[in-house]
């Protein structure tokens, strides 16, 4: 038997780096990369002991800890499939994962015990386990586990893992990552981020996020590197952990980086070491940008889903202001194309439904036949259901979702273009433009905002900065402050709960 899937690195890094430091975490406990791989044998073997098997699901619900790592690599060796569950999720969405996915185990830290009890018994899970020191809990388990490892027959395009995706309506889809995926994925990063084995990634996003799974941890853990692991995000903590252990790497969303700059040390602190700042979910605004290239810092920026591992694209740091408001080129390893509603491909400059291709696309939902065949074309693209469009020199532009899309008087708006521009107004934290039925116009665009306390944005505020800028039929017709937007457990803004509230 051999494991050519993720199973393998473990066992591989204790090989060629025994003695670096996997992770540094808590308040600086260091894990080397052989006390991270005698770990996942342990969970292997436990695992192996309680019947466990390939092809079996092995759910994890967790803060960034080793343990999550372990799980993930230990499942791996014995070709079992790691469900990773969002600590966000409320009772039913953990029932609905832990059912829809068929999970045989469940690892869990002690908090959730009371939020997995409805999941467990619905899904009739074999084997509960708690993180902890616990007297049945995972760390005295591993200590009592046997060492040795038990390794199966994997091939690359065996399933690694199953992530739920935050779907604005309905109920969350099982997207199934194969070794492939989750492998290719991470060298995308290697090449196009420049990975290498003296960085030093901090890791202030969870880990069940394929964001931070695929494009934070794996890349780090491939090349040998250092994960300094955080179990959330604090502005004022993240920077002293930057000057203390000499922080090269760091992953986030824009108000991340806001939150950084914003805070009263962000002035004293010394950023030297860093060199790779990467940023998704949505354009960085330009105020953000001014901020870190003050301190002599810019930003790769880009664009995926869960669906494609999640990379498809990045845009270089020594672009971000030539290609201002773009994702970049596709990676590497990955392709991207427009086509209209027809399949056909659009001509450069025109808006249509992005497509992907390549090894770290996966291969579909799972028990979802129906919704599997719908995601793909015709030849076999994955259809994102975003729509965009690729300059004269391929370099992608994210107009909006499909289904966010607006039609006002026969003409197309795209939210994400408004909310770029109104993100850049000071005061707003937050910004969702939705369609709201018109008599005349069928739909008109309105802008929901949150606001700092002191700040005060009016109407007339936001269409005098937006005039000029962007056709007036897109301009909002209205501005509504609300004190939070509402989000998914990722933290996507539910724009169906926007347009229930307001646009009835």
């Amino acid at each position: 038997m051999h494991n050519h899937g993720l199973g393998a690195w473990m066992t591989k890094r204790r090989l060629k780096s025994p003695d670096k430091s996997a992770l540094i975490h808590g308040d600086g406990e260091k894990v080397t990369y052989r006390q991270l791989a005698d770990g996942t044998d342990r969970v292997s073997a436990l695992l192996w002991n309680r019947g466990i098997r390939k092809g079996d699901r092995v759910a994890f619900l967790g803060e960034n800890s080793p343990d999550f790592l372990q799980v993930l690599f230990g499942a791996a060796q014995i070709g079992a499939v790691f469900v990773p569950v969002n600590t966000r999720l409320a009772p039913p969405e953990i029932a609905h994962v832990l059912t829809d996915s068929g999970a045989r185990v469940l690892i869990h830290d002690p908090e959730f015990a009371i939020r997995v009890t409805d999941g467990v018994a619905a899904a009739r899970i074999a084997h509960v386990i708690e993180t902890g020191n616990g007297e049945d809990a995972l760390t005295r388990l591993l200590t009592e586990a046997s060492r040795g490892h038990t390794d199966a027959d994997v091939t690359l395009d065996d399933p690694a893992a199953i992530l739920y995706t935050s779907g604005t309506t309905g109920k969350s889809k099982g997207a199934v990552l194969t070794h492939q995926n989750l492998t290719w994925v991470a060298l995308n990063c290697l090449v196009d981020y420049d990975v290498v084995s003296t960085d030093v990634a901090l890791m202030i996003s969870p880990l069940f996020h394929a964001a931070s799974l695929g494009m934070g941890a794996l890349p780090v853990i491939l090349k040998g590197a250092t994960i300094v692991l955080e179990k959330g995000f604090e502005p004022g903590r993240a920077l002293e952990l930057i000057e203390r252990y000499g922080v090269t790497m760091l992953s986030g969303v824009p108000t991340t980086y806001q939150l950084l700059a914003d805070h009263p040390q962000w002035a004293k602190t010394d950023l030297g070491t860093l060199k790779k700042l990467t940023c998704g979910g949505s354009a960085v605004p330009t105020r953000v940008l001014n901020a870190y290239e003050e301190r002599g810092l810019s930003f790769s920026q880009g664009y995926g889903m869960t669906e494609t591992s999640p990379g498809a694209t990045s845009l270089a740091p020594d672009m971000t202001r030539a290609k201002q408001g773009s994702v970049g080129l596709p990676h590497f390893f990955t392709d991207v194309r427009v086509t209209d509603e027809h399949g056909v491909m659009v001509p450069r400059g025109t808006v249509g439904e992005i497509e992907i291709t390549g090894p770290n696309v996966f291969p579909g939902y799972l028990n979802l036949p129906d919704s599997t065949a719908a995601a793909f074309s015709s030849d076999g693209w994955f259809r994102s259901g975003d729509m965009g469009y690729l300059d004269s020199d391929g370099y992608l532009f994210i107009a909006d979702r499909l289904k966010d899309m607006i039609i006002s008087g026969g003409e197309n708006i795209y939210p994400a273009e408004i909310e770029n521009l109104i993100n850049d107004i000071d005061g707003v934290t937050g910004v969702a433009v939705i369609g709201v039925p018109d008599a005349t116009w069928g739909e008109v665009p309105w802008a929901i905002l949150t606001v700092r306390a002191e700040a005060s944005i009016t109407l007339d505020d936001v269409r005098a900065r937006l005039d000029g800028r962007i056709a007036r039929y897109k301009l909002p017709k209205n501005v509504v402050i609300i004190d939070e937007l509402p989000r998914t457990a990722s933290g996507k803004v539910r724009k169906t709960d926007l347009r229930a509230r307001f646009g009835a």
